[in-house]
């Protein structure tokens, strides 16, 4: 065998209690599951003191461009990330034109950047797959995103599609899963996808349950109006058939504090109706978003230069500021925004980086001007590509969703900006120092499996997400007692602790805590798909 992992603790996915065993590679495959020493290879490690686990798979990420850009990729591979899904929030950058595209540049810059000599070479889904397949550091599925299907037929205008618009729509989604998507996403907060009405989205999601995909959106609100928000959602599934994935499923906010139950007895209720619906948290309580979400829906209608100039009109400014802060804006969830809470942690102007790590209240202080007017201010200096974090969460909550029979867990992390949020590095081990180790939330074979085979089982991936013979070997090794995250706010780019192996496809990426810089990650595609 071309590597033997000898007498690990192995957590082989499925939640059954971990036993000791050597495992065999070969050929990217997991090639036996054999008794303790009794597998011999060209390299042996000795996994003394260490689980064996299967890649963790990071069910909502944002790493659509810097796993290309970047491609070493340490932030997921040294959390033992094997897998991501990409695509998230109705919006990335497949399916395109070149209309679209450069707008989309624009507007998510806050989240992906916008770099500088990058090559843009694919339009469609199937190509940025392609792109992938070129060579990347871990194995990636993609969601078709719903927003930027709606730029490509609709365009940025608040209205129902017409009937040839969502002919055109249908005919982009199943294309995008033909092709390789494994589904579809929506960011119901953001525009354009969030003019979508819940008929267009059943439409739509028809189309993606016909297809074998499911259907994983970012739904309408995480406050004031969270459980019917969540509703929405579990409705379009039944009236569509399409499964769903509920993305960062957190009840968030002050209005939202100890209603967990009421979410968990909404998706009992569809479960045991025969609803097929799993969910994603990560583990932290602040949110992430780029800074103009906050922004009623009405206000960035039309687009980036439309958005601009409202935010350059005093009156409009006005009107925007009262809904934002005293009725709760769309965009804001429903709730007046709480600018101590509202934390500015990536800009792309130098003479903006003032801000950084600062809430927006107290960067007004210091200027000597209202919380809104600073937040105008820096919108439009930085044309809308600023990042915030939201400190608008509770453990509670955090602790009860994670329990659930569905969960699995996505990072939903952006890797831009001076102080992303720590999520982005840590939410994996996150999950095994502080829920396992530290307060006993989930047991550990419980944890792993909600990790990996549980996530693997949403993807239908076959022979991923299990330490069994005949898998692919994406594999992480973590010692149990000091596995840990160390990513910080202050410091949020820090390598985990604990965890000295990971291999993607049979290939070391992590070896003896060191990252090797291979890329044997590639696309993973709908198994409906053409290829």
């Amino acid at each position: 065998m071309d590597i033997v992992v000898r007498s690990a603790l192995v957590a082989d996915g499925t939640g059954d209690p971990l036993t000791r065993h050597d495992v065999g590679i070969s050929d990217g495959r997991i090639t036996s599951v054999a008794e303790p020493g009794s597998l011999a290879g060209r390299r042996t490690i000795d996994a003394e003191g260490l689980v064996l686990a299967p890649g963790f798979i990071d069910m909502h990420s944002h790493s659509d461009l810097q796993l290309l850009a970047n491609p070493d990729h340490l932030a997921k591979l040294s959390q033992g990330v094997t897998t991501e899904v990409l695509g998230q929030d109705g919006l990335s950058y497949a399916p395109v034109n070149d209309e679209v595209l450069a707008a989309l540049r624009q507007q998510l810059a806050g989240w992906n950047d916008d770099p500088a000599g990058f090559d843009w070479n694919w339009r469609s889904v199937g190509e940025y797959l392609d792109r992938l397949d070129a060579g990347v550091a871990v194995n990636a599925a993609y969601l078709v995103p719903q927003g930027t299907v709606r730029m490509l037929t609709v365009g940025w205008e608040d209205r129902p599609a017409t009937e040839a618009e969502m002919n055109a729509m249908k005919e982009l989604i199943a294309t995008g899963l033909a092709e390789g998507a494994m589904g579809m996403s929506s960011g119901l907060t953001y525009t354009p996808g969030m003019y979508a009405t819940t008929e267009e989205l059943v439409e739509l999601c028809r189309v993606v349950g016909e297809n074998g995909g499911f259907y994983s959106p970012h739904h309408r609100s995480y406050g004031k109006g969270a459980l019917e928000a969540f509703g929405e959602m579990v409705d379009v599934s039944r009236r569509s058939g399409c499964p769903l994935h509920l993305a960062h499923a957190t009840m968030n906010f002050s209005v939202n504090k100890g209603k967990a139950s009421n979410l968990l007895e909404l998706l009992d209720q569809a479960l045991d109706d025969g609803c097929d619906i799993t969910l994603d948290t990560y583990p932290y309580l602040p949110g992430a978003t780029y800074l103009s979400a906050l922004l009623p829906s009405w206000a960035t209608e039309g687009g980036l230069d439309a958005t601009l100039a409202r935010l350059s009109d005093v009156d409009t400014r006005e009107r925007i500021r009262a809904e934002i802060e005293e009725t709760g804006s769309d965009g804001a969830h429903g709730v007046p925004i709480d600018w101590e809470a509202i934390e500015i942690n990536g800009v792309r102007r130098d003479e903006n980086a003032h801000l950084v790590g600062h809430s927006v209240a107290a960067s007004a202080q210091r200027a000597g001007k209202p919380a809104a007017e600073l937040y105008f201010d820096v919108l439009l200096s930085e044309k809308l590509g600023t990042s915030c974090l939201m400190h608008v969460g509770h453990e509670e909550n955090v602790q009860a969703i994670m329990r659930h029979r569905t969960h699995t867990g996505g990072s939903d992390g952006l890797l831009v900006g001076a102080r992303p949020h720590p999520r982005a590095w840590g939410t994996f081990p996150r999950y095994l120092a502080r829920y396992v180790r530290e307060l006993g939330v989930l047991e550990l074979a419980e944890c792993v499996a909600h990790l990996t085979g549980r996530a693997a089982q949403r993807l239908r991936l076959t022979d991923r997400g299990l330490v069994r013979a005949g898998y692919a070997a994406d594999l992480v090794l973590f010692a149990p007692e000091t596995v840990a995250d160390t990513a910080t706010f202050d410091e949020p780019r820090q390598q985990a602790a604990g965890i000295p192996y990971v291999f993607v496809n049979g290939v070391a990426a992590i070896d003896d805590g060191q990252p090797t810089g291979a890329l044997a990650g590639h696309s993973l595609r709908n198994p409906g798909s053409a290829r």
